[in-house]
C-alpha cells in the first residue's frame, strides 16, 4: 500500500505550533488564537473544568492510502465548472486551526465537540464563490459557517459573515446571519442527521439554502473584503463533510489572437492557437507572458500533455520581461517507482524548488484541471479538484522571487520547457483577489 502520512500537533495552551512531518508528509500550519462569538458558550457556573475544558491533546495523525486520496478527486465535468474540494475526507490538509479544540476526522467528516471556542479555517481567502457542504449537529449545538473571515474574528457584525447553526430559540437560529439578519424560514432540519448547506456570495449579496430551501437573502451596504472559509466550534457536537467551493468571476485570458499575451519569437518555444480554441505549446524553451500583472489572484486552467513525462508550468509574480523569473506552478505528472506520493520532479501543482505536490493527481494524455490561489505569502493548488499544495513562503522579502518572498505584482508566464514539450491548454482564467477597502478587520500577512 502507498500511504500519505502526517501528524498534526495541537495543544490547549494557545501557543503557535507546527506540524511534524513524517514519511511522504506535507505540513499543515496550525495558527494559534482565540475565536470570539457574540453568544455565551455555556449557561453554567464558571468552574475550573468549564474554564479549562479537558480535551484529548494527543497529536492527531492522518494516514491515507494513495488510492483513497486519489479517489477524492472530482469528476472532470465538475472541475471544468470550477469546483474543488476544500476537504479531502481524510486529513486537515489546507486548513488552519485558530483555537485549541479536538478537531478530528471521523467517518469521512471533520468533527469537533470540545475545546476552546474558535475556527478551523482555510489557509487562503475566497472572494466571490459558491460553497457546498453537508453538516450534522446535535439538537443543542451552537456552531456556524464563517465567510470572508479572518482567522480570529472579533465581531460578526463587522469583520465576517457568520451563518449560524443553532436551535430555534436562539436569537439567530440556523440559517441566520449573526448580528445582521435573522432567518424566519420554517426549517425541518432533524438533529443528528446530515443536511446540505449551499452558499452563494458575490459582491454584496449572500444567499443561503438548506436542503434546497432558501433561508437567507442578505445584501451588505459595506461588503467585506475577501477572507477565509471558517468552521466553528462553539458548544455541542458538529460535523462537516463533502466541502466544495467554486470561485465566481474569473476572466478568460485565452483568445484566438492571443491579445492578452506577449510572445517571444526569438525563443525556440512555439505558442499557437489551433482548432477548437486550444493553445498548443511545442518545440524548445520559451515563454508566453501575460500583458497584465497580478499580485494576489485565483487562476484556473485546463490542459493536457500529449506524451509521457512532459514538463511545463505556469509562472506567476514574474519580473516582467525576464526569462521565467517568478514562482512556478509545475506541470509534470512523472512519479518515482509508480508511486503517486513521490513526484519525480515536484509534481503537477507543486511550486518548483519550493514545495512538492503531496500527490501526483493527473496523468499524461488526459485532460486535467489545476486551480492556483496566491495570496500574500500563502500559495495553494488543486489538481482535478484535490488540493495538492499548501505552502507559505517564509523567506525574507525580495523583489526577485528566486532570492526571497515576492509580494509585488508580476506577470503570468506559460512555459515551453524543452524540445519534447507538447501540450495544449483549453483555458487559462484568472481573478484578482481584491484588497480591503473598509475598516473591517483584515489579514495583511495572510
Amino acid at each position: 500500500m502507498l500511504y500519505h502520512h502526517f501528524t498534526v500537533l495541537a495543544g490547549v495552551t494557545g501557543k503557535r505550533v507546527k506540524p511534524q512531518l513524517s514519511i511522504l508528509a506535507v505540513a499543515v500550519l496550525l495558527a494559534a488564537g482565540c475565536g470570539k462569538n457574540d453568544q455565551p458558550v455555556v449557561d453554567e457556573p464558571k468552574t475550573a473544568d468549564s474554564l479549562s475544558p479537558v480535551i484529548d491533546t494527543a497529536p492527531p495523525t492522518f494516514e491515507v492510502e494513495a488510492e483513497k486520496l486519489l479517489a477524492a478527486r472530482l469528476p472532470i465535468d465538475e472541475t471544468r465548472a470550477g469546483w474543488v474540494r476544500l476537504f479531502d475526507g481524510h486529513s486537515l490538509f489546507g486548513w488552519q486551526i485558530a483555537a485549541p479544540a479536538n478537531w478530528r476526522i471521523e467517518e469521512g467528516a471533520i468533527t469537533v465537540d470540545s475545546g476552546d471556542v474558535g475556527l478551523l479555517c482555510t489557509s487562503v481567502p475566497w472572494q466571490d464563490f459558491e460553497l457546498r457542504l453537508e453538516i450534522k449537529a446535535d439538537a443543542k449545538t451552537n456552531s456556524g459557517i464563517f465567510l470572508r473571515t479572518p482567522l480570529t474574528p472579533d465581531d460578526p457584525a463587522t469583520d465576517c459573515y457568520e451563518v449560524n447553526i443553532a436551535p430555534a430559540d436562539n436569537p439567530f437560529p440556523t440559517g441566520s446571519l449573526v448580528k445582521r439578519l435573522r432567518s424566519d424560514a420554517d426549517l425541518k432540519t432533524e438533529p443528528d442527521a446530515w443536511h446540505l448547506y449551499e452558499f452563494r456570495l458575490v459582491a454584496d449579496r449572500l444567499t443561503v439554502s438548506i436542503d434546497g430551501q432558501q433561508v437567507l437573502d442578505y445584501t451588505d451596504s459595506l461588503p467585506l473584503a475577501p477572507g477565509r472559509i471558517g468552521l466553528q466550534h462553539n458548544t455541542g457536537a458538529v460535523a462537516f463533510r463533502d466541502i466544495r467551493i467554486r470561485p465566481i468571476g474569473m476572466s478568460k485570458l485565452l483568445s484566438d489572437d492571443l491579445a492578452n499575451w506577449t510572445a517571444y519569437p526569438e525563443m525556440a518555444g512555439k505558442f499557437e492557437m489551433i482548432e477548437d480554441g486550444l493553445l498548443q505549446v511545442t518545440n524548445g524553451r520559451g515563454q508566453l507572458e501575460s500583458k497584465e500583472s497580478y499580485d494576489d489572484f485565483v487562476l484556473f486552467t485546463e490542459a493536457k500533455t500529449m506524451s509521457e513525462n512532459l514538463n511545463s508550468g505556469i509562472f506567476f509574480r514574474c519580473i516582467p520581461g525576464e526569462t521565467m523569473n517568478g514562482y512556478e506552478c509545475q506541470i509534470n505528472h512523472a512519479m518515482k517507482d509508480a508511486n503517486p506520493l513521490a513526484p519525480a520532479d515536484c509534481g503537477t501543482g507543486g511550486i518548483f524548488r519550493r514545495s512538492d505536490a503531496r500527490i501526483v493527481a493527473a496523468a499524461d494524455r488526459e485532460w486535467f484541471t489545476m486551480m492556483l490561489v496566491a495570496n500574500r505569502s500563502q500559495v495553494a493548488a488543486w489538481v482535478n479538484g484535490l488540493q495538492v499544495t499548501d505552502w507559505k513562503d517564509t523567506r525574507k522579502p525580495d523583489p526577485n522571487p528566486r532570492k526571497g518572498l515576492r509580494l509585488e505584482a508580476g506577470t503570468l508566464m506559460i512555459q515551453a520547457h524543452d524540445p519534447t514539450t507538447d501540450l495544449v491548454f483549453k483555458s487559462v482564467d484568472v481573478m484578482p483577489i481584491a484588497k480591503p477597502i473598509s475598516a473591517a478587520k483584515s489579514e495583511p500577512s495572510l
